[in-house]
């Protein structure tokens, strides 16, 4: 264990929320935000950035530029702890500034002008007081939409990580916001789209009564569903029986979510056919909503801007990492992820995926996209994370009145992850072409993905189960898992105890990860700002974490080894 770097034991925000309760209030964020400023005015520029250097924005913000975190990356480096880099400066905007970007960037000109009403579900509307979507998290980046020329601006700050990242290690990641590359109304309009198709696809489901089913085990009988299809007056029998097709669908006779979810193609012919029936008013509405010609073209730059960061990436031998985002962007997110991932990750998993589970439908979510990754022929690559919108996600389902999308409790999230890791470990051990990132800072959570490595054969070494953590967090977590050459034998693959597994996993040489936020102290204000008012209950983790600390004291004075020094 590294004992060089400060140690502190916080939630899970951002990276990986493991709390069930979190979440602050709507002022207290900005009033911790206005102390930092107080202080700086009370003790001047040149003397607030030396005491956030050795207080705060040295233990969560590696330093100002890329040339001045080149030391902490080295450091980490030695000790086999890679490094994702993050440049986390955020807008300083109010809530009343935030609000206003928001409703101005997630409503199309129609609604604006009046002429016509949303016919999104209430979830994927704006809603002016959730419009600061910082409110209630912690540690997540948020971006708000000004122009194109500031999602240029945010691309090209990508690009500058993804090249940073490359020349920090053979093996490196980065990490992208798709809020950050384009204007959110595409974002909440396509989720919208897929939301209804999938809903469409349960209600079909219900009427042949299979309905409860996990989504991998729902299958539709196409002969029952093409009647259904044909009562709703959507389009000629003839033409209907066209859409379901052996060669769309083989000879089974069945037609599954996947299969359902490749009928929403806009070359499908069905696609001009598209609608769903809305449950208020019984009437059929059409699924795909009509752009503007700059609201296409803001689209279309949109998804140019993923392309090129994703052969960036490819070019510079970087995986990227698309962040989860509030449940309202995340469907577009993952299925314009899902799209990269068919191009980029041909020969290996280049673009990872993130999967939020402390959402109720993330095992759904991440069964039909390993089953869609066999059936196609790609890499999959996958984030686990619990979560970092929690609060705000219930908050705003309460007050607007749709179903809470979180699980219930923070033990049915735990279980949640744990059963969504097992598939995927289970699929890596018959896939040496998948990987996963274990975004977790949960004790429980690293110590059963080591057991269930060990018991399925899967070796640190052939680099499939990547770790990751917030820098300045679990350090006691991270380092043991990704030093090299700590004293003594290892037990893993002999059936070892969990606990010399952890103490010996340095040999074994797991890959581990740090997000490393940095950037100049004024700028990243609003990030340590929430740091800091997460970090007011760190006294629970900090007897843990000293315990730990003479733990590896003792180890180190019975083993001869006090002054440890890396290989």
């Amino acid at each position: 264990m590294a004992l060089g770097r400060g140690f502190v034991m916080g939630g899970e925000a951002g990276v990986c929320c493991c709390g069930q309760g979190g979440g602050w209030p709507r002022t207290a964020l900005p009033f911790t935000f206005q102390l930092l400023h107080l202080t700086r005015r009370l003790l001047g520029q040149r003397l607030f950035d030396k005491l956030m250097k050795m207080t705060f924005y040295g233990q969560f913000v590696a330093g100002e530029d890329q040339e001045s975190i080149r030391p902490l990356i080295r450091h980490n480096r030695a000790f086999g702890v890679g490094s994702i880099l993050d440049y986390s400066v955020e807008e300083d905007l109010t809530t009343e500034e935030a609000e206003r970007k928001e409703m101005e960037s997630c409503t199309s000109a129609v609604e604006r002008d009046g002429h016509g009403t949303s016919k999104r579900e209430k979830q994927f509307q704006a809603h002016r007081a959730f419009g600061d979507r910082r409110d209630g998290v912690v540690s997540a980046r948020t971006y708000f939409y000004a122009n194109e020329a500031r999602c240029d601006s945010h691309m090209e700050t990508f690009l500058r990580c993804i090249e940073a990242s490359g020349g920090a290690s053979e093996d490196g990641f980065s990490a992208i916001k798709l809020t950050a590359l384009g204007r959110p109304q595409f974002l909440l309009q396509f989720s919208d789209v897929l939301t209804k198709w999938r809903r469409f696809f349960h209600q079909m489901a219900a009427e042949q009564g299979k309905a409860g089913l996990d989504a991998m085990d729902t299958k539709l009988e196409v002969a029952a569903l093409q009647e259904s299809v044909v009562k709703m007056g959507i389009a000629p029998r003839t033409e209907i029986e066209n859409w379901f097709t052996v060669e769309t669908l083989g000879v089974s006779g069945t037609l599954d979510l996947l299969d359902w979810g490749s009928l929403i193609d806009s070359r499908t012919e069905l696609s001009k056919h598209l609608v769903v029936p809305n449950m208020q008013t019984g009437q059929l509405e059409p699924l795909l909503s009509q752009f503007t010609e700059e609201e296409e073209q803001q689209m279309t730059r949109m998804l140019q801007r993923m392309d090129v960061l994703a052969k960036k990436a490819s070019e510079a031998g970087v995986r990227l990492m698309v962040d989860a985002e509030q449940t309202y962007f995340q469907p577009a997110i993952s299925r314009l992820t899902l799209e990269m991932q068919r191009r980029f990750n041909v020969e290996k998993p280049l673009i990872f995926n993130t999967y939020q589970c402390y959402l109720k439908d993330a095992y759904d979510n991440v069964t039909l996209d390993v089953e869609l990754s066999r059936r196609e022929g790609w890499c999959f690559g996958a984030k686990l994370v619990r979560g970092a919108y929690m609060a705000q996600e219930r908050a705003r389902a309460l007050e607007i009145g749709y179903e809470d999308p979180i699980n219930p409790t923070y033990e049915a999230t735990n279980a949640m992850y744990h059963r969504c890791l097992n598939y995927v470990l289970e699929e890596l051990k018959h896939n040496a072409r998948a990987a996963v990132m274990v975004a977790s800072h949960n004790e429980d959570t690293v110590y059963f993905t080591l057991r269930r490595m060990e018991e399925l054969g899967l070796h640190p070494a052939d680099r499939q189960v990547y770790f990751g953590q917030l820098l300045g967090m679990c350090d006691q977590i991270s380092f043991p898992l990704g030093e090299l050459g700590l004293p003594g034998g290892c037990g893993w693959g002999t059936g070892a105890g969990l606990t010399t597994l952890l103490l010996c996993a340095g040999q074994a040489g797991f890959p581990v990860y740090k997000y490393v936020p940095y950037g100049p102290v004024m700028e990243v204000l609003p990030y340590l700002s929430r740091r800091a008012q997460e970090n007011s209950g760190v006294m629970k983790g900090a007897q843990r974490e000293r315990q730990l600390l003479w733990q590896e004291l003792r180890r180190r004075l019975w083993t001869g080894s006090l002054f440890h020094r890396p290989a």
